[in-house]
């Protein structure tokens, strides 16, 4: 039985060279869980490889068609920007395990819609500051740089990765990217063992 291995962290935590690293983990065999977003493609994605990226019209007809999982709206500088899972027949837990990256909210619902056996979660932690220093060099590298909304997500995601929240949804479980190859291979670690059964709480004090 397949499992979903779920990322999660605030901006710039690394979150997507961890994901690209550990879907090149052939020996792990992960297919992506692929989300959509009627956000604006930014320089280097790939439409289909981040995300799916669709406009408001998509949206509200899988909305209608009820074939949305989970969906979550921000409000930015450049209008509203959604983000959904879609329950669009690329899932086949039977067989497969998974790998995708959200919010602590979509983990929720996602856990709630396929069973709480079935989706791990890996969270990811950086140190503010340096949190930072990453988001102003990646933005920096944009054909137009978004500085404003940047700012806007970096003091969001004090409130939507608020330990309270971390706690409420059981997130006890950290992995530090202070150093990126440590991260991932910790991170490997914890995915065999989880595919092999083992109760990962168990294994906790390794890390």
């Amino acid at each position: 039985m397949g499992r979903i291995f779920y990322i999660m962290g605030k901006s710039a935590s690394g979150k997507d060279k961890i994901y690209k690293s550990l879907l090149e983990k052939t020996d792990l065999k992960l297919h992506r869980l692929i989300l959509y977003t009627t956000r604006p493609i930014r320089c280097g994605e790939v439409n289909g490889n981040e995300y799916f990226f669709v406009d408001n019209a998509y949206f509200e007809k899988m909305l209608l068609e009820g074939k949305i999982i989970e969906y979550r709206s921000y409000e930015t500088v450049h209008g509203k920007w959604t983000y959904f899972t879609g329950d669009d027949e690329q899932l086949d837990l039977k067989h497969w395990n998974y790998l995708g990256i959200g919010t602590l909210e979509s983990y929720k619902k996602l856990k709630d819609y396929f069973g709480q056996d079935k989706i791990c979660p890996i969270y990811i932690e950086v140190e503010d500051g340096e949190r930072l220093s990453r988001a102003l060099i990646r933005e920096g590298k944009q054909k137009i740089p978004q500085y404003a909304e940047m700012c806007r997500r970096f003091l969001a995601d004090c409130e939507d990765f608020s330990e309270e929240k971390l706690q409420k949804v059981q997130i006890d479980r950290r992995f530090e990217n202070d150093d990126l190859s440590l991260c991932i291979g910790e991170i490997e670690d914890y995915i065999r063992l989880e595919m092999n059964g083992v109760n990962s709480d168990e294994n906790r004090t390794l890390n």
